[in-house]
This record gives structure tokens, C-alpha cells and sequence, in this order.
């Protein structure tokens, strides 16, 4: 185990906007920022494959970024992706469940997430763990909830014996909002970046580039970003 560097985060980077745009909000605040991502079968694995571009491409845009990004990290649970019957595990219609969820909710996947990432911090000293869940434009999926996250550090915390910090800067604003953000952060460039190197679509593809980036434009995923951009765009 190393020892707690209290200035340092770790960012659950998926490649997608939300995460890509905690990045960049991590490597504004902090002096040591290292990336983890997941890999547990999922349908839009591509997301994986832009994760490198999108590290590159933000060490690019500033030179204190380029310094503070640290090591990448890559965690494969297949075990999750065996065990879920969704839309985003299973090669099937995306649509509404039983339970009024749809059926792209992988149960306890960002809290199995925040746990394995609490556990590699914990070896890294690293207190400060980000992650782009969001209440505000989301699927009402229950493990993106604030009650959720706190509810969660404070488990963490009493089951490792350690003061990790739960960050959540997508929490209470909306994919338009997520945009400015971006800006804010990086400026167009960032948001180019964003725009064209990440990904969402739960389908997967690439194939079709939209004004707002790569997808199918018809899945939930595609629809909140294409919206969110749109709003943006428009000075919403």
C-alpha cells in the first residue's frame, strides 16, 4: 500500500462524454489524476477503445493537464456482463422492464465499479475518487442517485479503514449543461474532442457522425446527447 497522496483522484473513464468531461474537471483541481475502465462485456465496448485517444488528446490541449495525468488502468469483470440479462450486455431490443427501468440497467454495476476503484485506490494512495453519474438527465437507474453515492462512501470508508472523497460533478446538471462544462473547462478544443473522440451510443456504432459525435442517433444514450448538444449549441 502507498501512502495517501491527499491531493490526488482517481476518475472512473469510460470513454464516453460524461467521463471524459470528469477528466478534464479532475485535472483542474488535482496534481496527480490516474484513470480506470471497465471492460465486463459490454455491447459498446468501443467506448474502450477511445479511452487512449481521449488521454492524449486532453494532455494535448494543456500543458499542467499533460503533467498531472498519470497511469491508466483497465479492470476486466466478465463476471457482471455473465450475470445481467440487459440491453447492454445481451444482443437484444432496448426497451422499458417490468419494474418501470429499462432494460439497460446493469444491476450493482457502479456499485461494483466505485468498489474495485476504491480498492486499486487504496493500493495507489489515492483519496479522491470521480465518477460521471448524474441525477438530473439520466434513466432513473438507482445507482446514479446522490442517496446512492453517499450512501456508498460512507460503506467504503468503515469497510477499508480510509477517508475516500466521492466526487460527482455531473450530479445535478443536465447533457446541455455537461457541454458548457466542457467548455468552461478546455474551451471549443475540449469540446471538439469530446465531441468527435468519445463515445456513447449503447449500440456501439461509429459508423454514423452527427453534429453532436459518432452513434446510431436513435438510443436512449444517443437521444440525451444529441438533445444536450443541441441545447448547448444554442446557448441554452
Amino acid at each position: 500500500m502507498t501512502a495517501v497522496a491527499a491531493d490526488s483522484a482517481l476518475v472512473l473513464f469510460s470513454g464516453g462524454q460524461d467521463s471524459a468531461t470528469c477528466l478534464a474537471w479532475a485535472l483542474e483541481r488535482f496534481t496527480k489524476v490516474e484513470t480506470l475502465g471497465f471492460e465486463y462485456g459490454q455491447r459498446h465496448a468501443v467506448e474502450l477503445a477511445c479511452r487512449d485517444t481521449l488521454r492524449q488528446g486532453m494532455a494535448g490541449l494543456d500543458p499542467a493537464w499533460a503533467t498531472r495525468l498519470g497511469e491508466d488502468h483497465t479492470l476486466a469483470v466478465p463476471t457482471l456482463g455473465t450475470i445481467s440479462q440487459t440491453a447492454l450486455t445481451r444482443d437484444v431490443e432496448i426497451a422499458m422492464g417490468e419494474e418501470g427501468l429499462p432494460n439497460t440497467f446493469v444491476p450493482g454495476r457502479n456499485l461494483l465499479f466505485l468498489t474495485f476503484a476504491a480498492a486499486l485506490a487504496y493500493r495507489r494512495g489515492i483519496r479522491h475518487l470521480v465518477t460521471g453519474v448524474c441525477e438530473t438527465d439520466f434513466s432513473g437507474y438507482p445507482d446514479c442517485r446522490d442517496d446512492t453515492i453517499k450512501a456508498l462512501q460512507v460503506a467504503l470508508n468503515l469497510g477499508m479503514e480510509r477517508r475516500f472523497v466521492l466526487h460527482t460533478p455531473l450530479m445535478w446538471i443536465d447533457k446541455a449543461a455537461t457541454w458548457h462544462l466542457a467548455e468552461a473547462l478546455g474551451g471549443s478544443a475540449l469540446v471538439t474532442l469530446i465531441r468527435e473522440e468519445s463515445h456513447s451510443c449503447y449500440l456501439g456504432l461509429r459508423d454514423k457522425s452527427h453534429d453532436w459525435g459518432y452513434g446510431c442517433g436513435q438510443c436512449p444514450a444517443c437521444e440525451l446527447r444529441a438533445n444536450g448538444y443541441r441545447r448547448y449549441a444554442a446557448g441554452c
